[in-house]
């Protein structure tokens, strides 16, 4: 077999010739086109076949080395210093005869006793009841009335699942679902419609969250609260331009210090923020997010700056008041995808698949763990600023004290992971003006012949998974990792309960966590809801993708093996097909006999068939690891 790759893309099946080894275009840019031919998944040619090996001869002194990488669990992150064991380790998977590197690389193994799993939400995608008891509008409220095609559909979260009024209701499902733990986040409108303490608390507010947490206690459900999951009040994004400007540290902190108070003799797991790297980013450089700003190459910088000092008053806040009487945890959620070298035999390679990781993860992560920006980024934001006529680097500094008191202020790291890109190096102008992509000097390729899965730069690379395990372990020495965020969204043309592909994804990506070694017995999750309108669509709507991306755990029961109906009452809701699997994994992880893939066979198989039912499990799965 013979990939090509597609920059952030699917590319149409069967572009390929019959021989496999034409080259395909790759999408370098908005106006860019580069074809390259490609070796197979090994970086050699691919077995014999007719038609293949004369022309992977043909091509070969052309082609660029192609690494697919699958492999055992103990591979380690991608440096340049491990350039050699790379290769050594690329050789040795040529050898092993077992078919492809991710057939090669199934671990069947237990998950530990006390093992457990969790769901989860967000304010905004679930709760609706947007303008109600008190709540004040939020920055995505104003972003997704505006219309102007912002969204997809033009959809909002007026009404969502309506979680809202439905509290009974989703702990029902909880409790069927068998979790241990629930993650929710808190709207920050919702308790201050203003944004300020000082100003007005809603009353009705605090109450909601109260008695959610108390029926998931009641249900012995562990409750996890996020404090802001993007949902900032629309009135700071107003009077103070949101998180460009720094005062909002201190308006967060104000409002942390109320959830503590409110909720934490109850809740003993807190999360700041929920991937603030995607909210600076396309909320404040390409405008995709509310508040829909376009200040490229400077809005997400300071923004971002801004959000790390905002985390760090909110745990040292918990630290000194509330730590000793309550007995909690306060850490953040990071989302970043795996970055592996399209060619291992190219330092330069090597050095932007590391890059790209420390402009992802690194962003957030140093300075929380290191007190500063990853030297990487200093490096080529000073150097592209200058470049640019400016006097000062674009991205901001931290000052000494600000150094010492961010570092540290984390009691674990969260960890979300969906999927993975083939990074190569570009260097990129400094004319062609400021931004975050043209900082980095990389590309990021995907290889269509990977799973594709609902949304549209989703595919399934269960491989990077572990590899990004392995980084945040070893890059931030070896901290509490709870994966708070993975999963693949419904393919929008699905209306069926037809999950198999789902499994499949869900199958790679557990498998990679098997491969932990001692994993700390604690996780999380997300769930996620779907109702008929016109046709079965989600109510947890994505942020940008309205209803069309949509990971779910169960339906609205419409009718009866079907989702499609308009006529069904609403209020019933329906476990997906593949129920069986997540009640498979979770049942069996928490007892005697443990999580083991031999004893539930069509699990261990790529092959699926109508008479087996699953569940749909696009999750958020939380977990802590440690190697």
């Amino acid at each position: 077999m013979v990939w090509s790759l597609a920059h952030q893309s699917r590319s149409s099946p069967g572009t390929g010739t019959a021989s496999g080894v034409q080259p395909q275009p790759l999408l370098l840019g908005r106006d860019q086109v580069l074809s390259f031919p490609f070796l197979s998944p090994l970086g050699l040619c691919p077995k014999p076949r007719p038609g293949h090996q004369a022309g992977c001869r043909r091509l070969q002194s052309q082609l660029h080395f192609f690494r697919y990488g699958g492999g055992p669990g103990t591979m380690k992150p991608v440096r340049v210093t491990t350039l050699l064991w790379m290769l050594l380790l690329v050789l040795g998977l040529g050898a092993t005869g077992k078919g492809s590197p991710e057939e090669a690389s199934f671990y069947y193994g237990n998950f530990p006793l006390g093992f457990s799993w969790g769901v989860g939400s967000s304010a905004y995608q679930t709760e609706g009841a947007w303008d109600q008891d008190g709540k004040g509008p939020s920055i995505w409220d104003v972003f997704t009335h505006s219309g102007k095609g912002k969204v997809l559909g033009n959809e909002t979260a007026d009404v969502a699942c309506d979680g809202y009024y439905k509290v009974q209701e989703d702990i029902i499902l909880l409790r069927e679902l068998h979790v241990n733990h629930y993650r929710f986040s808190l709207s920050w409108p919702r308790l201050l419609p203003t944004g300020v303490r000082a100003e007005q608390v809603n009353k009705k507010g605090i109450q909601f969250y109260s008695d959610l947490i108390d029926a998931l206690l009641s249900s012995n459900i562990t409750p996890i609260v996020t404090l802001h999951h993007w949902d900032l009040p629309q009135l700071l994004q107003v009077k103070y331009g949101g998180w460009q400007n720094v005062s909002m540290a201190n308006h967060f902190r104000d409002y942390a210090n109320l959830c503590f108070e409110a909720f934490g003799d109850r809740v003993k797991h807190w999360i700041t923020f929920s991937d603030p790297r995607a909210m600076a980013e396309k909320g404040y450089e390409t405008g995709h997010h509310a508040p829909g700003l376009k200040l490229r190459g400077t809005g997400l910088y300071k923004a971002a700056h801004h959000i790390i000092k905002a985390h760090a008053q909110a745990w040292h806040s918990y630290n000194t008041t509330w730590r000793s009487k309550q007995q909690g945890l306060v850490g953040i959620s990071l989302n970043c995808d795996w970055g592996e070298p399209v060619d291992i035999s190219n330092p330069k390679d090597i050095e932007a698949a590391e890059r790209y990781l420390q402009f992802c993860l690194g962003w957030f992560a140093n300075p929380i763990y290191a007190g500063d920006y990853p030297q990487v980024m200093k490096d080529y934001i000073g150097r592209k600023s200058a470049e640019q006529g400016l006097e000062m680097s674009r991205l901001p500094v931290f000052s000494l004290q600000e150094k010492s008191y961010i570092k540290g202020t984390s009691d674990f790291l969260g960890l979300g992971h969906f999927t993975t890109r083939y990074i190569t190096e570009r260097k990129n102008p400094s004319r062609q003006g400021p931004s975050y992509q043209n900082d980095r000097d990389l590309i990021e390729l995907v290889d269509p012949n990977w799973p594709a899965l609902g949304s549209k730069w989703l595919y399934s690379v269960p491989w990077g998974f572990r590899r990004l395990l392995n980084f945040a372990q070893t890059q931030y020495g070896n901290p509490p990792i709870y994966v708070m965020e993975n999963g693949a969204s419904q393919k929008f043309h699905c209306t069926q309960l037809c999950d198999e592909w789902r499994i499949q994804y869900l199958k790679g990506y557990i498998n990679e966590m098997l491969k932990g070694g001692k994993l700390v017995p604690q996780s999380f999750g997300n769930l996620l809801y779907q109702q008929s309108e016109a046709c079965c669509r989600a109510l947890a709507k994505s942020h940008a993708n309205g209803y069309r991306d949509r990971g779910t755990y169960c339906l609205l029961r419409l009718r009866p093996h079907h989702c499609c109906s308009t006529n069904a009452p609403p209020e019933e809701a329906e476990l997906r097909q593949d129920y069986q699997f997540w009640s498979f994994v979770r049942e069996s992880s928490g007892s005697s006999s443990l999580f083991h893939f031999e004893g539930f066979p069509y699990i261990s198989v790529f092959r699926f068939y109508n008479n087996y039912l699953f569940f749909s499990f696009s999750f958020w799965l939380v977990l802590g690891f440690k190697n």
